[in-house]
């Protein structure tokens, strides 16, 4: 047998989508799955008269491939891409290739990472975003390994890769180590977000002007006109499920769709990374608490029956209403994405990632679930400005933020009276108005409330000024107040 470009391991819809993909772009491969039967139904339908070879073990794939060997593993995450390493390594030579293409956690990434290059095999922990179709038209790819390791993959991944309006493909090599791993965890976590804002905006629309799922669908669609700031694939998909009817019952297949939203664990891992980083990233973990209640169906039903939040009519312009959506799912699309952002920029820091803002979003305009004009807009900002120390005080945000965050403020506020929660549009307002508030009087007061009770200590305010007492070697300046000889100077010992 003629000896392959790349072998692929895992023969799930994304893997045989990337596979078909490989080969259209003129790449020959060798493919396995552990179940061998499904390597030879993929052989005989989908690939058949392709340059796609079928292997049954892991020595045979090895043995396929063209030195130095390059293979991608599409498994699930976790044990199994141990497993499949472990099953590889005796068969691979030194300076061969393994891809691991599934939404790994970046920590094992690493892991995995020193663990080959400690047997002299090159490794690349690779975000590949895009769905289905995204894997067989082009996705969005994100490698993260060795810089000659991506090398050597760097034509196979670009020919595949989807294209910008500009014609750039979505890939680049992001970063060392677990880097490629985690900007697809944070994309993930991006991606809960935008469609948490998405889902609050139609129920809002819904409950405050009764339109039903069509006339909420022909306004997505409006909103994703190329000229709309929101144009973006969710907006599209979005606009195209809710139109869409149920046959059984004549109406639409939103209403009839059950109200529990699942989830693989990207979003979780997000949010938890955001908690070890100390960084605040509150509307997307309110998107995936949202999530999380949505699995609580039952609960839900029975504390329905004792609680009933008020529900006022709204009476007011629908037009109006239906900018004000418009203008805040802007607003808080903004913020969330300056969330992600500023979590990619801490974990850079702290993994010695070296990330590329500007290319990382670059790299998210076509191909990934959160393609979207808007992201040509970010990478403009971040290309201007590199160490942009937030999103939201880029000059474009900035200005649209200062005109526009009343439309926020007051779609909240419409949404709370019609019944509709917005755990993500309060978020991501809290998130800006927070950021622009130089002193947090709710943190002064937990400051001394902790000082209080444990006796941990607080910094100071210069005198008129927000800026905090230093010392001379540029730290803050601790203190710390008797509290119980003050409130009980009888007992002081």
């Amino acid at each position: 047998m003629e000896k392959k470009d790349i072998g692929l391991v895992g023969l799930a819809v994304m893997g045989q989508n990337l596979v078909l993909n490989m080969e259209s772009k003129g790449y020959s491969v060798a493919v396995y799955n552990r179940t061998g039967s499904k390597t030879t139904d993929f052989i005989q339908k989908r690939a058949s008269g392709k340059n796609i070879a079928a292997t049954y073990s892991f020595k045979e794939l090895a043995g396929s491939l063209k030195s130095p060997r390059k293979i991608m593993l599409m498994v699930k995450a976790g044990s199994p891409v141990d497993e499949a390493i472990d099953q590889l390594l005796p068969f691979l030579s030194k300076g061969d290739l393994i891809i691991d293409g599934g939404n790994s956690f970046f920590k094992d990434t690493i892991r995995r990472n020193t663990k080959s290059q400690a047997k002299g095999i090159l490794y690349i922990g690779t975000g590949v975003s895009g769905g289905e179709e995204g894997a067989l038209l082009g996705p969005a790819i994100m490698p993260g390994g060795q810089p000659e390791a991506y090398d050597m993959v760097k034509d196979i991944f670009s020919d595949i890769a989807a294209r910008a309006e500009d014609g750039i493909p979505c890939v680049s090599y992001i970063g060392k180590g677990g880097a490629g791993h985690f900007v697809k965890m944070v994309h993930n976590g991006i991606e809960y977000g935008d469609m948490q804002l998405i889902g609050e905006c139609v129920w809002a629309l819904k409950n405050a002007l009764g339109l039903d799922a069509k006339k909420i669908a022909d306004i997505m669609d409006k909103w994703n006109s190329p000229a709309d700031e929101l144009s973006s694939y969710l907006i599209e998909i979005t606009a195209k499920a809710m139109g869409e009817p149920d046959k059984e019952s004549g109406g639409f297949l939103v209403d009839r769709t059950a109200d529990i939203t699942r989830m693989k664990g990207t979003g979780t891992w997000t949010v938890a990374s955001a908690l070890e980083l100390l960084v605040p990233i509150p509307t997307i973990a309110a998107a995936v608490f949202s999530r999380e209640m949505s699995q609580d169906k039952d609960l839900r039903i029975s504390v329905s029956e004792h609680i009933k939040p008020a529900q006022e009519k709204y009476d007011s312009n629908a037009d109006e209403l239906i900018k004000l959506a418009h203008d805040a799912l802007y607003i808080a699309k903004i913020s969330s994405y300056a969330q992600g952002f500023a979590l990619l920029e801490a974990a850079s820091k702290q993994y010695d990632f070296n990330l590329n803002m500007a290319q990382i979003a670059k790299g998210w305009r076509a191909g990934c679930i959160i393609r979207a004009k808007f992201l040509s807009r970010i990478t403009e900002e971040y290309e201007k400005n590199p160490s942009l120390k937030n999103l939201i005080i880029s000059p474009f945000f900035k200005d649209y933020i200062n005109l526009n965050l009343s439309s926020l403020v007051r779609f909240i506020e419409i949404s709370h009276k019609v019944g509709v929660p917005t755990l993500a549009m309060d978020s991501a307002l809290g998130y800006i108005t927070q950021l622009a508030n130089p002193v947090m009087v709710s943190a002064q007061v937990a400051a001394q409330q902790r000082d209080y009770f444990g006796a941990h200590g607080y910094f100071k305010l210069k005198d008129g000024s927000p800026q905090v007492l230093l010392k001379e070697d540029g730290s803050y300046q601790e203190y710390h107040t008797e509290w119980m000889e003050e409130r009980h100077p009888e007992k002081k010992l």
